[in-house]
């Protein structure tokens, strides 16, 4: 009896490609598998068992192995890999199937696959995927995004191995050509922005508070059951309760504190200064991991930099309550910096974002997953055009509240000489985007001094531009 043909394929068999293929077959979808190793597919092969898996040695044996349309989903390395592996499978495809690339690629680079494609009848989907190797198995977050008319074969598939949130897949489609992956961009960039800013807390609540760290697992288990619910502050309060596995102590007392990245921040940073978006919550939480890699940079200025004396506060049950504000303050800050790019993604290139539903997506899943992102759908709900996050009611109202404390701990965090860039730059833009009257009257005059460049007048109609001889 002739074997009947896989429904799906999955090219690239590390961590998180093996465990997409197994979440698939788990759903009890047939699945092709490729590995340019064959080794991994065949150990791949193993750990799927009985599983409908099929394991395949060549690129034409894995393009042969599925049905029409074909539907591949490619989980390869970001960039060269991509395009290698596309050229791989080309000549075995038809007109109308189907490639999806799910990794961490650049989004300008998943707009020229998408054409190039189309062009050959190719249709190409960049997909953004969240969630890690644990997402990938038993349910990610998934942001599809290019070629519309694909989106029908592959929905099903996508839909069934995402995360669930109130009967809600946390997948559904985000609009053309490099969107899906310039939203999984912007959740990256929001992420970086997340994990600085409880880092931050943790370094107040260790240098300044003094705090031991029996107490800080408290405070961090205690955030997580209420308006800062999620994913980031759960496995924050985990890390605090694991022991050394090699001495005494906790783990993190001996983990080095020089942060890695794999560059999507710096790509959400390079998208905000390309379409002219305050995202400063972002982009300092980038140059702060950068820096905080730099333990020789930071040793040498220990020695040579004076520093700040200081005791921590009396009532530290008081700054406690002031920190928890200001975590939640920068919060609404930095979301409202990642929505503020994806509204000037969706001018510049022309797309239609749902913003309510990409805050559906990242319910779960995701690393971003938080009670927070239902209040950002329902603001969405409110008022589809919504300006700016911090404008809704609901944000308005928490920042309001929140306000006071949010500026203690920043002030005391200056005052004791514990850096907290992102703390500091959520709080300089809400106070930025309040201000009627800014300094770039300045600006524009000294602009106007050293190079002509014209500038605007409070009581003439704007686009109306006048130069003085300053001299």
């Amino acid at each position: 009896m002739k074997k009947q043909l896989s429904e799906i394929g999955v090219a690239g068999l590390a961590v998180m490609g093996e465990n997409l293929a197994l979440n698939l077959a788990n759903h009890h979808f047939r699945v092709s598998a490729w590995n340019r190793s064959y080794e991994k597919t065949a150990a791949f092969l193993e750990r799927a068992g009985s599983l409908p898996v099929t394991g395949c040695r060549t690129p034409e044996e894995f393009v042969a192995s599925l049905e029409q349309p074909r539907r591949i989903l490619l989980m390869v390395k970001a960039g060269r890999a991509v395009d290698d592996c596309i050229e791989a499978f080309l000549p075995h495809l038809d007109p109308g199937d189907i490639l999806m690339d799910g990794g961490n690629s650049l989004y300008l680079d998943t707009v020229r696959r998408e054409r190039a494609l189309g062009e050959r009848g190719i249709r190409f989907l960049g997909v953004g995927i969240s969630g890690g190797e644990e997402g990938a198995l038993h349910g990610p977050s998934i942001m599809p995004g290019g070629d519309e008319g694909a989106w029908p074969c592959v929905k099903k598939y996508l839909q069934t191995i995402a995360a669930q949130v109130d009967g809600v897949p946390c997948c559904d489609w985000v609009g053309p050509e490099g969107s899906g992956h310039y939203v999984k961009m912007v959740h990256n960039g929001i992420e970086y922005a997340d994990m600085e800013l409880i880092s931050e807390a943790y370094a107040f609540m260790r240098d300044y508070l003094r705090l031991d760290n029996s107490c800080m697992e408290k405070v961090f288990s205690r955030w997580s059951k209420g308006v800062l619910s999620g994913y980031l502050l759960d496995i924050t309060a985990q890390i605090f309760r694991r022991g050394d596995p090699e001495g005494e102590g906790l783990l993190l007392d001996r983990i080095l504190d020089a942060p890695g990245q794999k560059g999507t921040g710096r790509w959400t940073g390079v998208a905000a200064l390309e379409t002219g978006t305050p995202a400063p919550v972002i982009t300092d939480a980038v140059f702060q991991r950068s820096l905080n890699a730099d333990v020789e940079l930071r040793a040498r200025g220990a020695e040579l930099l004076p520093g700040v004396e200081s005791t921590p506060p009396v009532d530290r049950t008081a700054a406690l309550a002031d920190l928890e504000a200001a975590l939640y303050a920068a919060k609404i800050c930095a979301y409202a910096q990642g929505f503020a790019l994806l509204a000037a993604a969706e001018k510049n290139y022309g797309w239609k974002l749902n913003y309510g539903g990409i805050a559906l997506m990242w319910r779960g899943g995701c690393i971003i997953r938080a009670r927070f992102l239902d209040d950002i759908k329902a603001a969405y709900d409110r008022k589809p055009e919504l300006e700016n996050l911090m404008f809704d009611e609901f944000f308005r109202q928490a920042l309001a509240v929140n306000l006071p404390g949010f500026r203690r701990s920043v002030a005391a965090a200056s005052l004791a000489g514990v850096p907290m860039p992102c703390m500091a730059g959520a709080l300089n833009y809400f106070d930025s985007c309040r201000t009627r009257r800014s300094a770039g009257n300045l600006l524009q005059a000294q602009r106007d001094f050293f190079g002509a460049h014209r500038y605007e007048r409070v009581d003439r109609p704007r686009g109306e531009t006048f130069h003085t001889e300053w001299i």
